[in-house]
């Protein structure tokens, strides 16, 4: 469990690095950061990865390929044109809550919240489940990722 919740912790440093560095260098410095970031973390290079994005809807809804999830993260796409950036929205923080993490041999899921905090201080939750496998060299590479804004009953 303590490599799953590594792996968590490291995808949402990233995002606030991403984010930052949109602050600091632009758009084009933080495409590159995750572009770097998709390369380590996802398992694109092991084929799909089954992501369904928060804020992603229509025909793009799911971004089974490196350049979709590119496109989601840092916007600047002309094929996802609804795109504006997921992570370029001034995240400064975060914190993890799971439900629960399940570990099947090479295989690993989890499910809880993820509580997103920007620069103004504003709390955004979503609704968040990952799965891992083990890539060649034994890291783990996500290959599903759903997030979804928690639900809302009138």
């Amino acid at each position: 469990m303590a490599e799953v919740e590594a792996a968590q912790r490291a995808w949402g440093d990233a995002l606030v690095a991403i984010a930052t560095e949109y602050k600091a260098n632009g758009q084009a410095a933080a495409a590159r950061l995750a572009g770097q970031v998709l390369d380590a973390a996802y398992g694109y290079n092991l084929g799909p990865v089954a992501f369904k994005p928060t804020l992603a809807s229509g025909d793009t809804t799911f971004r089974t390929t490196r350049e979709g999830a590119l496109a989601y993260f840092v916007g600047g796409n002309s094929r996802f044109a609804g795109d504006t950036g997921f992570a370029l929205k001034g995240w400064r923080s975060y914190e993890i809550d799971n439900a629960a993490i399940v570990i099947n041999g090479t295989t690993a899921i989890s499910i809880g919240n993820v509580m997103l905090t920007n620069s103004d201080g504003q709390v955004t939750t979503v609704d968040k489940t990952w799965g891992w496998v083990r890539d060649p060299n034994g890291g783990l590479r996500i290959v599903l990722h759903h997030s979804s804004l928690p639900y809302a009953p009138n």
